[in-house]
């Protein structure tokens, strides 16, 4: 195929990809109940920030037998380190974890849905994203993708059907936040990277989507 070809047919799937990604987003937020102007807002922050990582945490490596090697190359704060060490830095990112994170304290905040409901949606979610996914040297932490927010939204159908879009929400991104990725920290230094980011992915993570399709299934 010659290249221009190649082009035209990437930035069309590029094209593609983001109109269906932004239609997915106004369904979903509009099953969430939020309104076309919180919806926009939180569309541009979760793409915008979806190249912003956030350091929190800086581990040291214990596996020496592991080589060291960068996978992930977004720039933290806009710094990238000019060498390798021997720690690792565990980051969350805005578009991809702290946005679902605080969109699913807002909706605890609002008091719709019994904390019992929610103790159970999350522990549910947390067991099987823990069960289910696995490290992946020189990727990251791997699961099915449809297995979580299916499970969080037929969950959230049978506890509360009234709120069973907010309901698979929250228990989709918790779940995978907690059961696929803090549960695993420990265990980073397997991954064989000096930099590790929760939601690295942005809004093609794991985290972000589960609760996107969860919201969508619900």
């Amino acid at each position: 195929m010659p290249i221009k070809y190649a082009l035209l047919f990437s930035i069309l799937a590029v094209f593609f990809i983001a109109l269906l990604q932004v239609n997915l987003f106004h369904i979903a937020f509009a099953k969430l109940g939020l309104t076309p102007e919180e919806s926009l807002v939180l569309l541009i922050g979760s793409l915008v920030g979806s190249g912003i990582n956030v350091p929190f945490l800086q581990l040291r490596n214990p596996a020496q037998d592991i080589p060291v090697k960068w996978v992930i190359q977004k720039v933290i704060w806009g710094i990238a380190p000019a060498k390798l060490s021997d720690k690792i830095i565990i980051a969350v990112n805005i578009g991809g974890c702290l946005i679902p994170l605080g969109l699913s304290f807002y909706f605890m905040s609002l008091q719709l849905i019994a904390p019992i409901k929610i103790i159970i949606g999350v522990f549910a979610i947390t067991l099987l994203s823990y069960k289910s996914s696995e490290l992946i040297p020189g990727f990251g932490v791997g699961m099915p993708i449809f297995l979580a927010p299916l499970s969080a939204a037929l969950i959230a159908l049978v506890i509360d059907p009234e709120h069973a879009a907010q309901l698979a929400y929250m228990s989709g991104v918790l779940g995978v936040l907690i059961g696929a990725d803090l549960l695993r920290i420990k265990n980073i230094a397997q991954l064989g990277t000096s930099i590790a980011v929760i939601g690295g992915a942005g809004t093609f993570d794991g985290i972000f989507l589960t609760g996107l399709i969860a919201a969508l299934l619900a």
